[in-house]
């Protein structure tokens, strides 16, 4: 090749056009040389760093996309953690994909995984020092996979950024990423790209539903990141020219029409879609968003948390069984609490003034009851897991409040309710459910002896100078608490109408209803437990001698509430213990107090419980029946005329012939008074034997109504004469059961029911007993097979096997009284066993 020759090739090798391929091009000037496109060019530098910049736009733009998401999710959640942890995960994902872009597709994604599973582990460890639980981090995480969803869904705004509620939102996150970074940077499909960050956002909106706000500005963001994305894209995307370019003329016509016919029908499909869906999309603006946590079930407490006032009694009859060890931190100058003035202590709220400031017990919470329907006072909460921080709630005005810090161990309290004095406020040691309309804290996974948990809640004492002009709150927001249900005794609504009669303010029916309670009625700690309608009724106005006008504060503290109801107070009940301060806490120190609610000042607690040194009065000096017959008043004056005089046997009888009532019927009259007592305390009984039966085998649940007809076969079995111990089996006392119906020949009889409240419950599955050969025993046996059932296999019992159990109860109850002799027949129903005996 020759100095002035020059040979120009293309990057494929080939000539340029006019060029001979085997010959050399002359060349003259400075342009001669060889000059190829392969070798280095000027300028190569700068194109390189164009070239980068023109690539960063669409990675960026997917992780501004997916980072947007975890902002709005994190309006739900508080503080900033989940959206740093969410930014982190897209900014990885993203940037795996774009260091991995050289590696063969396959490979990817594994890679990927293993960057997300470190990511995700150190973000779990995070948040679970950051909410400080205890664990290792795989305990952490494997509770976190069991319950990511659920909890996500059915914990309290905001949501404390714990492993188990951010777990879902990184890996989300981090998958999103994965899939838009190869879709749109490996592939090239920029808007297929941006699918998995709007579904991802989408999700976000649709979890936060009406809990936050309008997204506006985080919404038009993405909006536009997106647009800018997709712009740099498209701009730096392969320079095709003309489409039809080298095509012959008549095929270039008929792809331009088709490319634009094809033009115009989409653009014909977007206006008729905007059209179409503009307006309803327009009219969702207002719109109140579907909150997703309305589909998923909350926490729910266990059947002996739903009615905790019936562990009262049995609590009273072990008060040295420990439950608690509390350690009470009160702050240094702290207020003193000031409580409600009570008209039975009489003592005044101390103000720290005087000598010194007297610290009140506290009271630690167990339950709050709201809903009474005449036989059971029920919780009726709904608890959401919540994080360390729960909810603030504004105090009352003038009210004090004061910042108490209890550090808790559990001994041998059981059950889901988690003590803590109200309204707690931060809780550590312990993953737990919280229901901010009481107040009150249940540990989803149950207490466990050993748990240890530090609360922190501020306590609130409403000004007592405000309650005696405070009124009470009335309508549909409080109905709840208002509610009396049907079926209360006609005296119990005497009672609340005198007393409401008498006092005309609120606090003023209240008053008067403590101190009624506290007058007349004994404190005891051997009462059996109940508070349906019959047992109020005869604990308010059941006969002294006849186990009346006593009972323990779960009595006290019903009839209060009812009686309150009654007078147009809104009331509740609440279940706690009573705490000095530091050491342990025993069940002698559980009880039971009412509240009422007051405008301004909220729930005020009452205590209707009397004094230890006080003798309670008759009920008969405060409270007498309407009397059938006019009053005395109304009776025509006696006359003054003078009588005929009287007879010597009339004489002679002494100091009755000057006016007073014979012998003959002053003997008539008690004797006829003491039968009419007997006959009230028989019938008294006899109520509540069939109130209690019914209670057990026709309210509640299946798995209720089972165990409620096994406790009438043993209470049976206890009349009998033949009790069974706690240690036996079911299929051992069923086998006992069996022997106690069994004839001295070893055959038992089929006997059908003879009538009473069960048989009417159960019956078909009694008609179906009557016209078999089955023996009372054998209804015995299925029960214990039902009861197991309970225990093993929670929530598979179906009603019809709670009637066929009712029915197989009252078969071998008829049976078993059958056997025994006729005086102890006639007793069977009365005996007042069943009523107190400890179960």
């Amino acid at each position: 090749m020759g100095r002035g020759q020059a040979v120009v090739t293309m990057r494929d090798g080939r000539p340029p056009a006019g060029a001979d391929a085997a010959g050399p091009v002359d060349g003259t000037g400075p342009s001669a040389g060889a000059v190829t496109h392969d070798g280095p060019a000027p300028g190569g530098g700068r194109r390189r760093l164009g070239s980068l910049l023109r690539a960063v736009p669409v990675p960026l733009a997917l992780v501004t996309m997916l980072a947007l998401a975890g902002v709005e999710l994190g309006r739900v959640y508080a503080g900033s953690l989940l959206p740093r942890l969410v930014a982190g995960a897209a900014l990885g994902s993203v940037l795996v994909s774009l260091a991995a872009r050289r590696l063969p597709s396959w490979l990817v994604a594994p890679v990927s995984v293993v960057a997300m599973a470190a990511w995700t582990g150190w973000s779990l460890r995070l948040a679970a020092t950051h909410a400080g639980l205890p664990g290792s981090l795989a305990e952490v995480t494997a509770d976190a996979a069991r319950n990511g969803i659920p909890r996500l869904l059915t914990a309290m705004i905001p949501v404390e950024p714990t492993p188990d509620t951010v777990l879902v939102p990184l890996v989300a996150a981090w998958l999103a990423g994965l899939t838009g970074a190869e879709v749109a940077l490996r592939a090239g499909r920029v808007l297929a790209g941006y699918l998995p960050p709007v579904l991802l956002y989408a999700g976000a909106l649709y979890v936060v539903g009406p809990n936050a706000a309008p997204a506006l500005w985080p919404t038009v963001v993405f909006v536009a990141v997106a647009a800018l994305g997709l712009a740099v894209s498209a701009r730096t995307g392969p320079a095709t020219g003309d489409p039809t370019a080298g095509l012959a003329p008549g095929v270039r016509a008929a792809v331009r029409v088709r490319l634009a016919a094809g033009a115009a029908f989409g653009l014909v499909v977007v206006v008729g879609l905007v059209a179409a869906l503009g307006p309803m999309v327009a009219g969702q603006v207002d719109g109140r968003p579907v909150d997703p946590r309305r589909y998923v079930e909350p926490p729910q407490v266990e059947t002996l948390d739903e009615n905790p006032l019936i562990r009262i009694s049995g609590w009273a009859l072990h008060p040295e069984q420990k439950l608690l060890d509390v350690r009470t931190d009160r702050p240094a100058g702290a207020p003193a609490p000031a409580a409600a003035p009570s008209p039975v202590s009489g003592d005044e709220p101390p103000d720290g003034t005087g000598t010194g400031e007297t610290v009140a017990p506290l009271r630690i919470r167990l339950a709050v009851l709201s809903d009474y329907d005449g036989v059971t006072w029920r919780v009726g909460a709904t608890y959401r897991n919540a994080g360390r921080i729960l909810p603030a709630a504004t105090p009352a005005p003038g009210s004090t409040v004061k910042t108490v810090r209890q550090d808790i161990t559990v001994a041998e309290l059981t059950g889901r309710l988690l003590p803590a004095v109200a309204t707690p406020r931060e809780v550590s040691g312990a993953r737990v459910a919280y229901d901010p309309a009481t107040g009150t804290l249940i540990r989803p996974e149950g207490l466990t002896p050993g748990l240890r948990y530090t609360v922190t809640s501020d306590e609130e004492h409403p000004d007592s100078n405000l309650l005696a002009t405070a009124n009470v709150p009335a309508g549909e927001t409080v109905a709840r608490v208002l509610r009396v249900a049907d079926g209360a005794p006609e005296p119990m609504v005497r009672l609340a109408g005198q007393l409401a009669e008498e006092n005309g303010a609120p606090y003023a029916r209240a008053a008067a209803i403590e101190q009624f309670l506290s007058e007349h009625y004994r404190l005891v700690s051997d009462a059996p437990s109940g508070h349906a309608y019959p047992n109020l009724g005869f604990f308010l106005f059941g006969p002294r001698n006849g186990g009346g006008q006593r009972g323990t504060s779960e009595q006290f503290a019903a009839a209060f509430a009812v009686l309150g109801r009654l007078t147009g107070l809104p009331t509740r009940v609440v279940v706690g213990l009573e705490s000095t301060g530091d050491g342990a806490i025993r069940a002698g120190d559980a009880y039971a107090w009412p509240e009422v609610l007051f405008d301004g000042l909220g729930w005020v607690p009452f205590d209707p419980l009397p004094r230890p040194d006080q003798e309670p009065r008759p009920v008969e000096e405060d409270f007498r029946p309407a009397p059938d017959n006019p009053p005395p008043s109304e009776a025509p004056e006696p006359t003054l005329e003078p009588t005929a005089s009287p007879e010597p046997s009339a004489a002679a009888a002494g100091p009755a012939d000057a006016g007073g009532v014979p012998t003959p019927v002053l003997v008539g009259g008690g004797t006829g008074g003491l039968l009419v007592l007997v006959g009230a305390v028989l019938l008294t009984l006899l109520a509540m034997r069939r109130s209690l039966t019914r209670g057990r085998v026709e309210r509640g649940d299946p798995a209720h109504r089972i165990a409620g007809a096994w406790r009438e076969v043993t209470d049976a079995l206890r009349l009998a004469g033949q009790p069974v111990g706690p240690d036996l089996a079911a299929t051992e006392v069923a086998q006992r059961a069996r022997h106690a119906v069994a004839p001295p020949g070893g055959a038992v009889d089929a006997v059908a029911p003879a009538g009473g409240v069960i048989h009417a419950v159960g019956a078909p599955f009694a008609d179906h007993v009557a016209a078999t050969t089955r023996t009372p025993a054998d209804g015995v046996d299925e029960l214990a097979d039902l009861l197991n059932q309970v225990g093993f296999a929670p929530g598979t019992v179906t009603p019809d096997q709670a009637a066929r159990a009712a029915g197989a109860a009252q078969t071998y109850v008829d049976a078993l009284r059958a056997t025994r002799p006729r005086w102890r027949r006639w007793l069977w129903s009365i005996h007042p066993g069943p009523l107190r005996w400890r179960r």
